[in-house]
């Protein structure tokens, strides 16, 4: 089931996209990897959705923005079984999405608005996972040379 979803949200992305691609160069596909996005998916607690949310709006992307990150899109996904929140990044390159995941992820105000909003309303995200994903030459989304 989780890769249906993954494989629904890919498509998504390449419907996005390619709608966008008169943005300079955003999704020109580079054969050496040198450009990527990355997939990340959050199992968030269905009693804490509002509080998640409203976090995520205020703070993180806000947060996220200060440490150069470039948030592509955002969805929710609500399989009855599972509330999933997905978004796509898009990064130069692997060692950036790496150095700024570790300034985010030590930065002191994101981690006392962690403490704070865990210990208002409880755990918010349960699982989250992040994936990079690296277009493919042959990719819709490519832009023609």
């Amino acid at each position: 089931m989780r890769n249906v979803v993954i494989l629904l949200f890919l498509s998504l992305i390449a419907l996005t996209t390619s709608a966008g691609a008169s943005e300079p160069d955003r999704f020109v596909c580079h054969s050496n990897g040198s450009s990527l996005q990355q997939l990340r998916i959050y199992e968030i607690n269905r009693a804490n959705q509002d509080a998640f949310h409203q976090r995520f709006q205020d703070h993180a992307l806000r947060i996220m923005r200060r440490h150069g990150f470039s948030v592509i899109d955002m969805w929710e996904s609500d399989t009855g079984e599972k509330l999933q929140f997905v978004y796509v990044l898009s990064w130069p390159d692997r060692a950036t999405m790496d150095a700024r995941w570790k300034a985010f992820l030590a930065d002191k105000e994101w981690i006392e608005i962690k403490r704070r909003t865990a210990a208002a309303s409880g755990e918010l995200v349960r699982e989250a996972n992040g994936q990079p994903l690296v277009r493919v030459s042959y990719s819709p989304a490519c832009k023609a040379d």
